[in-house]
C-alpha cells in the first residue's frame, strides 16, 4: 500500500479541527485508512541515515498514512481531507467541471506519427489562475511522484509533465526524433544538452537513473515543443528548464505522454481535480485538444461521471445489515459517491465522480457502503453451515512419505519451480516442443524461462552445487511439475512427482530400486503385475541404453527409473555415476470424494426453480422421540444437554466425520432447540438440521446412543410382582450400598497417582576447550527444580580438543520440560554455548 506523509498541523488546519492521535488514528480506521506512523523529519532522516545527518532537520510532526493502492484520489493532502469532510458530513462532494478558455482558442497538441514508436498517446489540460503557496507546491510535486511510482508503473506506463503556461507558446507539438537531433536546457541544469548526453548524465543521477531504460534502447526519443521550438519536455526523462513551474506560475499547462491511453486519462483527471480548488473558479479546468496523426481531435480532461444501479437488498445482504434504501443512498454519499433512491421499488442511483477510477464494479459500490457504514459494526452471525476441516490429501501423502524417505537415508531438497529451456530440454537430451513445459512470456533470466516438468534437473544441480561433500550423495524432492493440459481453464496443470537420485562411484541401481520397492510398500501396493506394480524395460533419451525400466502401477505409467545417460551427467557438470527415480504419486492417492456438508442453495436459484426451502422443508411430521434418555443423559435436563454440549466441545457429528442416523437419533430426542449458553450443541443442532431433507439416505449409526423409554404407566401402580413387602427393608438395603459405595470411594483415593516421567540426554556444549568442564558440570547439577533428578554424566569427544558433557536425567513431565531445562542452563553463558537434547524417553 502507498504511503502518504503529511504534516499533522498543516491537516488538522484543514480539517478544521484538532484531533489526539487515537482518534485520528480512529477516523482513519472507520475510513479506510491505516495511521501506519508518527513520526518527524529529524527522526526519519535519523533513522536512515544516522543522527549527524538530521542535525538541521524539522521537528515537525508528520503523519504516515497508508492509503488503499488504487485510490489515487488520497495520494496527496488535498483528496485526503476533502474525502475525510465528505466522510463527516462537512463538506459536499465537489462536482468538477471542465470549461472553454475565456478568449481565444483552446491549448492544441499536435501528435506526430513518430511517436508510435515509442510512446503514441498524450492528453493535456490547464489549471488556469491558480494560487500556489509553498505547502501546496510541495504536494503538487509530491502527488506528481506518488502517481508515477503508483499507477504509472515508474513512468513505463505514463509521464506528466507540468508547465508554466505563461513561459511558453501553443500549438505545441509532440514528436520523435533521433537523440542526436535533440538539444535543450533540462530542468535545474545551466547548460544545454543534447539526448545523448543527457542519457550519460543522469547514469549516476540517484533518481533519474531508473527510468533511462524506457527510452534508452530506442531509435527515436519522444520530445514535446512550443510553436517557437522550445522544448518543453522530454518524456519520461526530465522537463525543460525553461517552462518549471514556480511559486509565482498562475497558469499550468499539464501534458501526460502514455503506453496505455485509459492510464494517462486517469492521471490527468486525477492531477486536475486535486489541485482545481486553488483556481480563481473552484473545480474548473480549462480544455485543451489533442489532434492525432489521423487528423481526428479529442478533448481532455474528459472529468466524466457514469451512473450505476444497485437494489439496497443487493447491498445488505453482501454486507450482512438490513438498513432501508435512504440509509444506504446516505452511506454511499458519505464515501464521495452521490446516491439517491430513485422510487422504482428498493433501487439506487449511484453517481460515480472521475476522482474514483477505483469503482469499476458492485463490489467496488458495496464495500465502500460496508466502510460508511463501520466494518465494527456490522452485526456477528452464526454462519448457517459448518464443516470439517481436513488436511488436503495430497499434502498429507506427501508429509508422510518425506518422513519414511528421510528415514530411508534421503535427504531432502527443495528447488524453484521455475529453470532454463536448456535444463528441462537440451540437457536431458529432449527437444523442448515434446516437454508440454509451459513458457514465461518476458522472462527475467535465463535461469526461469519455463516452468519445471520433471523435478531431476533441479536434484542434478544440487548435486553439482555440493559435489565436494563426502559420497554417496543421496538426494529426493517431492514437489510439483507444471505440464500444459488444454482440458484446464488455464491451459496447465499442477503435478505431484517423487524424485530421487543416487549419486556415487558406481551407478547403485539396486539403491534406487530398492528406495522404488520401499516406497510402494508405503503406499501399500503390492508387486504384481494388474493391480500391483511392475517394472519394465524402456527407451528414454535420459538414461542409459538398457539401463532405463518404465514403472507401471494398477496398469498406468507412473514414472521411470534407471542410470543417466552419461552426456546428461556432464552437461551438469557432473563426475560420476548417478541413478535416478521419478514417478507421479497422485495415482496413488485413491479416490478422494468429498462428503457434501451443505445443502443450501441460492435464493435466487430457489425462485428460479421452486426449490422447497429449509423451513418448508422441515414442515413434514417427523416421528415423534420415543425417549428423551441418551448415553449422555436425559437431554430434556439441563445436565443432560450439558454433558452433550461438552461431548461436541471438539466434535462436529456424533459419530464419525460424517452425518448419520446417530446424528439424526439424537437431533430427535431432543425436545426444542438449545439455547446459547450451550455453544457447542446450538452449532451441532442447527447444522443437523439442514439434513432434514435426505435423512433417509445417511449411514446407519453404529452404536445405540439413545436409551429405550422407561415405562410409567401409573394403573399398575399397586401391583409390584417382583418387589418387596418391606419398605424398611428395602431402605435398609440402600444404605448398606452407599455405605459401601463411600468406603470404595475413600480407599480409591488413598492409592497414589500414576506419575508420568521421562528420561532426557542432555548434550551442554562449552564455548572452546578452555573451558573448565568440571565447574561446567557442577553449574549443570545446580540446577533444581520440584520433579528433576540428575543422573550419570560423562564428557564426549567433540573435535580439536572440545569436549561436550553429556548428563542424564529423570524428570516428571507435568513439572519439568525440556524448554525449561535449556533456558535454565544456558543461563551460565560464561560456561555454555548450547543445549540440545540427545534422547527423550517416557518411563
Amino acid at each position: 500500500m502507498p504511503t502518504v506523509g503529511v504534516k499533522r498541523d498543516l491537516l488538522f488546519k484543514a480539517l478544521g479541527k484538532t484531533y489526539t492521535d487515537e482518534e485520528f488514528d480512529e477516523l482513519c480506521f472507520e475510513f479506510g485508512l491505516e495511521l501506519d506512523e508518527i513520526t518527524s523529519e529529524r527522526e526519519i532522516i535519523s533513522r536512515e541515515q544516522g543522527d549527524s545527518k538530521a542535525s538541521g532537520a524539522s521537528d515537525v510532526i508528520l503523519y504516515k498514512i497508508d492509503v488503499p493502492a488504487n485510490r489515487y484520489d488520497l495520494l496527496c493532502l488535498e483528496g485526503l481531507v476533502r474525502g475525510l469532510q465528505v466522510f463527516k458530513n462537512k463538506l459536499e462532494a465537489p462536482r468538477y467541471r471542465r470549461v472553454s478558455p475565456v478568449s481565444g482558442e483552446p491549448q492544441k497538441l499536435f501528435i506526430t506519427k513518430e511517436t508510435v514508436a515509442v510512446r503514441p498517446h498524450a492528453v493535456a489540460a490547464v489549471l488556469r489562475n491558480i494560487t500556489f503557496t509553498q505547502e501546496r507546491y510541495d504536494s503538487f510535486i509530491e502527488l506528481q511522484d506518488k502517481l508515477h511510482q503508483n499507477i504509472c508503473r515508474k513512468r513505463s506506463l505514463v509521464a506528466i509533465g507540468t508547465h508554466d503556461l505563461d513561459t511558453i507558446c501553443g500549438p505545441f507539438t509532440y514528436t520523435a526524433k533521433p537523440p542526436g537531433d535533440i538539444s535543450f536546457k533540462p530542468l535545474n541544469q545551466t547548460k544545454e544538452y543534447t539526448a545523448t548526453q543527457l542519457m550519460s548524465l543522469y547514469k549516476t543521477d540517484s533518481h533519474l537513473k531508473h527510468y533511462l531504460h524506457i527510452i534508452e534502447d530506442k531509435p527515436v526519443y519522444p520530445i514535446i515543443y512550443d510553436s517557437n521550438g522550445i522544448v518543453l519536455s522530454m518524456p519520461p526523462i526530465i522537463n525543460g528548464d525553461h517552462s518549471k513551474i514556480t511559486l509565482t506560475t498562475k497558469n499550468v499547462f499539464i501534458e501526460c505522454t502514455a503506453t496505455d491511453l485509459t492510464k494517462a486519462k486517469i492521471v490527468l483527471d486525477m492531477m486536475v481535480t486535486m489541485f482545481s480548488e486553488y483556481c480563481s473558479q473552484p473545480f474548473t479546468v480549462e480544455e485543451a485538444e489533442v489532434v492525432y496523426p489521423d487528423g481526428k481531435t479529442y478533448k481532455y480532461p474528459e472529468l466524466a461521471y457514469r451512473k450505476e444501479t444497485l437494489s439496497s437488498e443487493f447491498i445488505n445482504r453482501k454486507v450482512g445489515i438490513n438498513e432501508s434504501t435512504e440509509k444506504i443512498a446516505q452511506l454511499l454519499t458519505k464515501m464521495c459517491l452521490r446516491s439517491q433512491a430513485t422510487g422504482v421499488g428498493d433501487e439506487i442511483e449511484v453517481e460515480i465522480p472521475p476522482t474514483r477510477s477505483d469503482v469499476i464494479h458492485a463490489c467496488d459500490i458495496v464495500e465502500d457502503a460496508a466502510m460508511a457504514y463501520g466494518f465494527n459494526n456490522v452485526p456477528h452471525t452464526t454462519p448457517r453451515t459448518y464443516t470439517v476441516a481436513n488436511q488436503f490429501p495430497l499434502n498429507k501423502l506427501t508429509e508422510l512419505l518425506r518422513q519414511d524417505l528421510a528415514a530411508a537415508g534421503f535427504t531432502e531438497a527443495l528447488n524453484f519451480a521455475l529453470c532454463s529451456e536448456e535444463d528441462v530440454a537440451d540437457k536431458l537430451g529432449k527437444k523442448i516442443s515434446e516437454t508440454r513445459a509451459v513458457h514465461i512470456s518476458n522472462p527475467k533470466t535465463a535461469e526461469f524461462q519455463v516452468a519445471r516438468t520433471t523435478l531431476l534437473p533441479g536434484l542434478l544441480k544440487t548435486i553439482a552445487a555440493n559435489r565436494k561433500m563426502p559420497l554417496p550423495l543421496k538426494l529426493f524432492e517431492i514437489s510439483d511439475v507444471v505440464l500444459k493440459d488444454e482440458t484446464k481453464d488455464v491451459g496447465a496443470r499442477n503435478s505431484r512427482r517423487f524424485c530421487a537420485v543416487y549419486y556415487n562411484k558406481s551407478p547403485g541401481f539396486e539403491v534406487i530400486h530398492g528406495l522404488l520397492d520401499r516406497t510402494m510398500e508405503l503406499l501399500e501396493v503390492r508387486s504384481a503385475c494388474g493391480d500391483g506394480y511392475h517394472i519394465q524395460a524402456a527407451e528414454d533419451s535420459t538414461f542409459f541404453p538398457g539401463r532405463c525400466a518404465e514403472i507401471f502401477a494398477h496398469g498406468q505409467s507412473v514414472g521411470r527409473l534407471g542410470v543417466l545417460h552419461p552426456d546428461v551427467i556432464t552437461r551438469f557438470e557432473l563426475t560420476m555415476p548417478c541413478s535416478a527415480l521419478e514417478m507421479d504419486i497422485e495415482p496413488f492417492l485413491g479416490h478422494t470424494a468429498e462428503t457434501t456438508l451443505t445443502h443450501d442453495v441460492p435464493m435466487q436459484e430457489v425462485i428460479k426453480h421452486k426449490f422447497p426451502t429449509q423451513d418448508e422443508s422441515l414442515q413434514a411430521p417427523s416421528s415423534s422421540p420415543t425417549s428423551t434418555k441418551t448415553v449422555f443423559g436425559d437431554v430434556s435436563t439441563p445436565a443432560g444437554l450439558k454433558s452433550l454440549n461438552d461431548f461436541l466441545a471438539d466434535k462436529s457429528y456424533i459419530e464419525g466425520f460424517a452425518a448419520s442416523d446417530a446424528d439424526m437419533a439424537i437431533f430427535d430426542a431432543i425436545p426444542s432447540a438449545p439455547g446459547s449458553t450451550f455453544c457447542h450443541l446450538m452449532r451441532w443442532y442447527n447444522h443437523i438440521k439442514s439434513f432434514q431433507r435426505e435423512r433417509a439416505s445417511l449411514p446407519s449409526a453404529k452404536s445405540q446412543f439413545v436409551l429405550p423409554a422407561t415405562t410409567n404407566d401409573t394403573s399398575d401402580d399397586d401391583i409390584d410382582l417382583f418387589g418387596s413387602d418391606d419398605e424398611a427393608e428395602s431402605a435398609e438395603a440402600d444404605r448398606i450400598k452407599e455405605q459401601r459405595l463411600a468406603e470404595y470411594a475413600a480407599k480409591k483415593s488413598k492409592k497414589p497417582a500414576l506419575v508420568a516421567k521421562s528420561s532426557i540426554l542432555l548434550d551442554v556444549k562449552p564455548w572452546d576447550d578452555e573451558t573448565n568442564m568440571a565447574e561446567l558440570e557442577q553449574c549443570v547439577r545446580s540446577v533444581s527444580m520440584d520433579g528433576l533428578l540428575w543422573g550419570q554424566s560423562k564428557l564426549v569427544p567433540v573435535g580439536y580438543g572440545i569436549k561436550k558433557l553429556q548428563i542424564g536425567c529423570v524428570v516428571e513431565d507435568e513439572k519439568v520440560g525440556t524448554d525449561l531445562l535449556e533456558e535454565a542452563i544456558t543461563a551460565y553463558e560464561d560456561y555454555v554455548q548450547s543445549v540440545d537434547v540427545a534422547a527423550f524417553n517416557k518411563i
